[in-house]
């Protein structure tokens, strides 16, 4: 079985190396709060829900810039096999000049910076950079 989170990353990172317009996800609700989040940042263009049927795709456009991808890596930190959580104060930072790390916190999901405004912990999902 695989991790639908880290499946979603690499669907996204494949689709950008061959310089698809699109890339198409199964729906699950994290990985829209994820998508969503990376629509917010700019990693992604726009995020929308393909269909009204029970197995509807999340549709995400991706974003270039000058010809080349936003997103040129993504980590998966927490995995099922070993979860990886951090308190408020040991929020992880993205070691890299623009990166993203996604935190799911008892007040939702969100980017690691914020999860440090709110003074909340939580497990640390992944890493984006560009």
């Amino acid at each position: 079985m695989t991790d639908p989170i880290s499946d979603m990353l690499i669907r996204i990172t494949n689709a950008q190396a061959v310089r698809k317009e699109t890339a198409e996800i199964p729906f699950s609700r994290m990985k829209f709060e994820i998508a969503k989040i990376l629509e917010r940042t700019g990693f992604v263009k726009k995020v929308e829900l393909k269909g009204k049927r029970a197995r509807k795709p999340i549709d995400v456009t991706l974003a270039y810039e000058n010809g080349v991808p936003v997103v040129r890596g993504a980590r998966r930190i927490s995995k099922p096999g070993q979860r990886i959580y951090a308190s408020a104060t040991d929020a992880p930072r993205a070691g890299r000049k623009r990166g993203l790390v996604l935190v799911s916190t008892s007040k939702g999901l969100m980017t690691a910076g914020e999860a440090k405004k709110l003074n909340v912990g939580g497990e640390v999902l992944c890493e984006l950079w560009s």
